[in-house]
């Protein structure tokens, strides 16, 4: 017999809409759920049929608009020096990678170079869109919808529509955000994924809204069933939020207990590695995660550049290498392709406060053993612009395009509205 204080109908309902912290959600929260009460556990289909289910996307967002000529440097180009006389990088500090066409990469991104090295990473050069935006918000939605308008719902969400269009129930830790809220790129017309910037906070809080709650979760979990049938209605929606409630515990539980256990190699310290280091740990755990979606910011470099934007990419290519070293000793390494971008590139010309403002074109760094490795298309001309910013030679939708049709195995004309050429990423085995 229960010592506490009687709970309330109001009580128990808002514990049921207390599953997790403000930082994270539950994607279609009730309506999933009371599709789950209904279904035999043998007809939760996971995805559609042809879908690889073993296949995992990274998505990395560089926040800000990360300077693709300092990144990828034209050491080789006269144009790049006369534009940037306090800026560019040294000829002899740029890690050498294409000695015909004079290009190379940021000296801090030698953890990265090394990668490109062992068939590990390649880097696209200047990826872009007709008529590009300059705002930081109407850009990042033009990449996050894949609509040069930036209307519509996310790439990444549609796509999850497209994996789990033959559910009986939406997992929505099909896709995982670790950050405050999930970006718009992962948010489908009926998807909705999990974000959360600390496993920690993810969690079901019934509890702490009155004691008894614990009590009534730990009875139903430990008789597997929905919950006593009285015949009351009022008891039969109870039921329902508490069975709402147990099976977001249940998904924040693994992730909870995956993110417990520590890497078998080392992660370097900072934010960005954190968050590698957590997908890491979920990948190892084997859960159901198609899509991880992670983010290093700070990429607006207007003023004094030099210093922090050479940090990011520190803090990037040794965060990407620790990564896939993680994923080489779990096993997973040929699972998870990995994709980094930026909502644009800088200007050519730096500016007078020793910084770069709002460009256009700028590469796209891709990471695992299913890439083709190197430098892929062609680097923006340094002697043609457009309204003093770089050209760009690649539709960023060429490279959706491939990700989806040859890596997830989605239809791309779905997702995308239309029909874009794959570009040349991936290797022939793997599509």
């Amino acid at each position: 017999m229960s010592h506490y204080p009687a709970f309330t109908r109001r009580e128990f309902l808002c514990s049921g809409l207390a599953v997790v912290s403000t930082t994270s959600t539950i994607p279609a929260f009730l309506t999933d759920s009371a599709r789950l009460m209904a279904t035999p556990e043998g007809a939760r289909v996971s995805s559609r049929p042809g879908v690889p289910e073993d296949r995992i996307l990274v998505v990395v967002q560089l926040s800000g608009g990360n300077d693709g000529l300092n990144t990828i440097v034209p050491y080789g180009h006269d144009a790049y020096y006369q534009a940037r006389p306090l800026l560019a990088i040294a000829k002899d500090d740029v890690l050498k990678f294409d000695q015909r066409s004079g290009l190379g990469l940021h000296p801090e991104m030698r953890d990265f170079n090394r990668m490109i090295d062992d068939g590990l990473a390649s880097v696209v050069h200047g990826v872009g869109y007709p008529n590009p935006n300059r705002s930081h918000f109407a850009s990042m939605d033009v990449w996050h919808t894949g609509d040069t308008l930036g209307k519509g719902a996310g790439w990444i969400g549609q796509a999850m529509d497209e994996i789990t269009a033959g559910a009986a129930v939406q997992d929505g830790t099909a896709c995982i955000c670790t950050g405050r809220e999930a970006p718009l790129a992962t948010q489908g017309h009926r998807y909705k994924p999990v974000a959360f910037e600390s496993p920690n906070v993810f969690r079901w809080s019934g509890q702490d809204l009155h004691p008894q709650l614990a009590e009534e979760y730990d009875r139903i979990n430990r008789a597997g069933v929905v919950g006593e049938r009285s015949g009351d209605d009022a008891n039969d929606q109870l039921a329902f939020i508490m069975r709402t409630s147990l099976d977001a515990q249940l998904a924040s539980d693994r992730i909870r207990a995956a993110v417990a256990q520590g890497p078998t190699t080392g992660f370097p310290s900072g934010q960005f590695a954190r968050q590698l280091q957590m997908v890491a740990a979920m990948i190892r755990a084997n859960l159901s995660t198609r899509v991880y979606y992670v983010g290093l910011g700070g990429f607006d470099t207007h003023a004094g550049q030099r210093g922090r934007h050479a940090n990011l990419l520190r803090q990037f290519s040794k965060g990407m290498r620790a990564f896939y070293d993680e994923l080489k000793a779990i096993g997973a390494q040929k699972r998870v392709l990995a994709m980094a971008f930026s909502e644009f590139g800088r200007r050519v010309h730096q500016n007078a406060s020793q910084g770069t403002d709002h460009g256009t074109a700028g590469p796209v760094f891709l990471a695992g053993p299913m890439i083709q490795p190197g430098f892929l298309g062609t680097h923006p001309s340094l002697s043609r612009f457009d309204q003093g910013d770089l050209i760009y030679n690649t539709d960023f939708r060429c490279i959706y395009a491939a990700i989806l049709d040859q890596w997830l195995k989605i239809d791309s004309t779905k997702v995308l509205m239309r029909r874009f050429q794959p570009a040349s990423i991936l290797n022939r085995s793997v599509v």
